[in-house]
């Protein structure tokens, strides 16, 4: 009786511990979402995961239940049965009828809360299955449209999964008792089993049973039929002829099969016709295991194989279709380039725009230069570098930022008071120019210091604190006894105060004693600096936010930080993924759908969330905005001030360019053999990444600000095309390919990487400076289009041993079969182009203070000779001899290039 006592109290302990904790963050998380406007969204889930918990247990209760208790009974008392060994323990002397049956009922409870647990884990299934929408794309082949394969098929294989689970965990269960009871009744000197000891009743029963399990099974190889429309095959996926001919005709015969089964089950286990039980059982598991696969295998190898594109031939038109439309290239926009513009002084001069925009600073040297230079003191952190741009004396200039965030593990006091109560948030950040280098070869900063100054009245800064970012993650309060900490200014501290409504307010005994449980903080119950306006931030880092309300979203891995309206704020790009879409390519990371239709911002110091719907076509998110109304405002609710920091994703434009590398190939014959296959260059060992860039496109008006990506042949180093995804106004989101001709060499990224390498001005300055205590690294090569040509630029960054400082001290560019190495992208097109690329406004942008190279470091060549052509032919004459002299072949070879432009130049104005 005692043993019986603890077991009820341990039992009833262990559910009270379990509901307490489940309440404690369900009242938490409540909290939170209530304090962000989304307390609907949160009870939408909750109430269908409750509902679809209590549909699944009061399903699965009285089937399990009832099959489990009836087996016992036609089984009979449990002594005739169970093992004696058993029956004399304790625990056989509780093995009474009545106990049975309640530990029959306790085992269908427990077997029941399991399996509900599958259903309601899927509420996001019930939910789309009922509110979504057309995608007006039908398959070729069963002519639905692709909802049914997104929406509809993944709510029926639920059902389905859950009833044949349900039905088979009561098979296992109701095939245990009667085996047992089979065991018991066989013949103590044979050991064999009679079916005659096995009672009618329990025989129809599992008879019936089985075949409605069989009945289960072939439901679930009608929906098969469907699968196979998504599944990867071995030139594509999707079905081809093997499926088409094989798979489909199988799952048929296997549906025959197991309703035959089915059928032989109960005419065959009741009357004890063994033979009959083990031809219709052995018929269908020989269909089901075998059938399928050596049917696909012998179309394969002796019908498609041998003549594998005219039988594929319609198949392979479905896929590439089907996947142009799924990651949405189907509207990509391909403008061929006829001709190669020779580029002119005045060509570079008239894409100003684009040359002012040419990004000289890669991220990492980037992320160091800030980090030497703006962090100011040791707990602040620069996490990343965001690209954007900015209307800046009325004109379009791109920059790059870094937010400064507080890193409370850098603090030199660690202690609660300055964690949770004093240092709270980050504060401001650091922007510039992404192509402004000062006399140091460091960068021109627009916004800097704390707190942070700026002389562009487009980039002030009214509310620099970050609570909210890509750094924040524990939980602090605000509105508390104790002042914050803004930034230091001379030997004082200069603090504030909370103003903004972000937080759960800690305004009663008991919020602070459910936070003081949730946290396991007990000093949230004395703090004696907490009033009625104290809040606690929680959840503060940007990706968990959006991740805790929009968990069927998936994030884009770069926020970017922007200025608006005189408030920071993180703008996400969010997707709609699926691995259904009929006939489409599966992919390692994305599936086989893809599409960027939402855009979340997050208020840097308030923690407020607010998505826009950019596509309000996309289906995906036409359905979620359905199930939950008010989640997604619609476009044309965003300031347009804030809309013009819109971008199309990285992420979302990498797996675009892969997959159109392949499938820009709508030829059968030519995709078939790969003939067009093209690839993304490589400049050394890593591929190259899309990057931002403000720029004219031809055969268009104006700059803009656009993501772009080279492509070259597979195999090959030569450009092929390049790829532009547009941002701006309503170009958000468009694709344009630039297709270059075949019967014409355009170099590619590689091969003028390695032109860059081998030129006698670079190879041997590099050398000579990797000797001289310093380090060089060449930064990102960039193609830059102008016209209908290309230029490519490589900026050259210098650190020295000592230091840690990245600064840019020369730009490469390329040009057809011209190089040239400057201190800056001024002097390097002019001395391709001549001094006609330079503007006034560019002139008087060149810093003039600039310090020529020999004064830094020893055998660079000196800077440029002026006068006329003569005195500059006699000048660069004289340096070239004393370099030769003196054995400094860096500078001997630049001179004698720069020798070689002015005899150009000489030769230009005799004629």
């Amino acid at each position: 009786m005692l043993s019986k006592r603890l077991f009820w109290v341990i039992g009833l302990g262990v559910l009270i511990l379990v509901f307490f904790s489940s309440g404690i963050e369900f009242l938490v998380d409540y909290l939170w979402m209530d304090a962000q406007g989304f307390s609907q969204l949160y009870i939408t889930i909750l109430t269908t995961r409750g509902l679809l918990a209590v549909a699944g247990f009061l399903v699965a209760l009285p089937i399990v239940w009832f099959n489990l208790s009836h087996a016992m009974r036609q089984a009979g008392d449990p002594s005739r049965f169970l093992p004696p060994e058993l029956l004399a323990t304790p625990v056989g002397r509780f093995l009474s009828p009545n106990m049975v049956q309640r530990t029959v009922l306790l085992i269908s409870a427990l077997i029941a809360v399991f399996l509900q647990f599958t259903l309601s884990a899927n509420w996001e299934k019930v939910l789309l299955w009922q509110k979504g929408l057309p995608f007006g794309h039908v398959d070729p082949i069963f002519e639905l449209d692709a909802s049914f394969y997104l929406f509809t098929l993944p709510f029926l294989d639920q059902i389905q999964s859950f009833v044949w689970s349900v039905s088979m965990f009561a098979l296992i269960g109701i095939g245990v008792i009667y085996f047992m009871r089979l065991q018991a009744g066989k013949n103590p000197e044979t050991g064999m089993i009679s079916l005659a000891n096995f009672p009618k009743g329990g025989r129809l029963h599992l008879a019936l049973w089985g075949a409605f399990v069989l009945v289960v099974l072939a439901a679930g190889f009608y929906l098969d039929r469907y699968e196979v429309m998504h599944q990867a095959g071995g030139l594509f996926t999707g079905p081809g002829y093997a499926d088409i001919n094989g798979t489909l005709p199988m799952i048929m015969a296997k549906i025959v099969a197991a309703l035959l089964a089915a059928g032989g089950l109960i005419f065959a286990l009741p009357r004890g016709k063994l033979r009959v039980l083990i031809g219709v059982v052995g018929l269908f598991a020989v269909v089901w295991v075998g059938g399928n696969a050596y049917t696909s295998f012998i179309l394969q190898r002796f019908v498609v194989a041998p003549n594998e594109l005219e039988k594929e031939r319609i198949y392979l038109e479905y896929h590439i279709a089907a996947t142009n439309k799924a990651f949405g290239l189907d509207g990509i926009v391909e403008r061929a380039l006829t001709k190669d513009t020779e580029l002119t002084a005045k060509d570079i001069a008239n894409n100003r725009p684009t040359i002012n925009n040419i990004r000289l600073w890669d991220h990492e040297p980037l992320l160091d230069t800030f980090s030497q230079l703006q962090e100011i003191r040791t707990y602040y952190d620069f996490v990343s570098v965001d690209n954007d741009r900015y209307m800046i004396d009325g004109e379009l200039r791109q920059t790059m930022l870094s937010p400064r965030e507080l890193n409370s593990d850098s603090l030199p006091q660690k202690n609660w008071i300055n964690e949770r109560l004093s240092f709270t948030h980050g504060y401001g950040l650091t922007l510039g120019p992404v192509n402004r280098v000062n006399a140091q070869g460091l960068p021109v900063l627009f916004v800097k210091d704390l707190p942070p100054r700026t002389e562009k009245k487009e980039l002030e800064i009214k509310h620099p604190e970050i609570y909210y970012g890509e750094l924040a993650s524990d939980y602090v309060f605000v509105n508390t006894n104790k002042e914050e900490f803004d930034y230091p200014e001379g030997k004082m501290n200069i603090t504030s105060t909370y103003d903004g409504k972000g937080g759960v307010l800690l305004n009663s005994l008991w919020r602070r004693l459910l936070f003081s449980i949730y946290l396991r903080d007990v000093k949230l119950l004395f703090a004696d600096d907490f009033n009625d306006k104290t809040r606690i931030l929680f959840h503060r880092n940007i990706a968990e936010r959006i991740g805790m309300v929009t968990p069927f979203l998936v994030q884009d891995s770069d926020p970017y930080l922007v200025i608006h309206q005189g408030r920071l704020v993180w703008i996400f790009d969010l997707y709609t993924l699926s691995d259904r879409f009929p006939y489409s390519q599966q992919t390692a990371d994305s599936g086989n759908y893809m599409r960027n239709p939402i855009k979340a911002v997050v208020d840097a110091k308030d923690g407020t969330i607010t998505y826009y719907l950019v596509d309000p076509d996309e289906p995906i998110a036409r359905a979620y905005a359905a199930i939950f109304p008010g989640l997604v405002r619609p476009i044309a609710e965003m300031p347009a001030s804030l809309r013009a920091h819109l971008r199309h994703p990285q992420d979302f434009f990498r797996v675009q360019a892969n997959m159109y590398a392949t499938y820009h190939m709508k030829n059968v014959n030519t995709f078939f053999n790969k003939e067009d296959l093209w690839s993304i260059p490589a400049v050394g060992q890593k591929l190259m990444e899309p990057y931002y860039t403000v720029m004219k496109l031809p055969e268009e008006d104006k700059e803009e600000f656009i993501l772009m990506l080279p492509f070259t042949p597979a195999r090959k180093d030569n450009m092929a095309a390049w790829m532009v995804a547009r941002s701006d106004g309503d170009l958000l989101g468009k694709l344009v390919v630039y297709i270059f001709p075949k019967q014409k060499l355009i170099f590619g990224p590689q091969q003028m990487a390695a032109r860059f390498n081998q030129d006698p001005q670079v190879s041997p300055l590099i050398t000579l400076w990797n000797q001289s205590g310093s380090t060089v690294s060449l930064g990102t090569l960039l193609v830059i289009p102008i016209e209908t040509s290309l230029i490519y630029i490589q900026p050259l960054y210098l650190k020295a041993d000592e230091g840690s400082i990245p600064e840019l001290k020369r730009v490469i560019v390329g040009y057809q079969n011209k190089i040239e190495m400057a201190e800056n992208l001024e002097d390097a097109l002019a001395q391709i182009f001549g001094d006609g690329t330079r503007t006034e406004a560019a002139s008087a942008a060149k810093d003039a203070s600039s310090i020529p190279a020999a004064a830094l470091i020893p055998g660079t060549p000196a800077a440029p000779v002026r006068g006329t052509l003569s005195e500059r032919a006699r000048g660069h004459y004289r340096t070239l001899s004393k370099a030769r002299r003196d054995g400094d072949w860096a500078r001997f070879g630049a001179e004698l290039k720069a020798l070689g432009r002015v005899i150009e130049e000489m030769n230009r104005a005799a004629r």
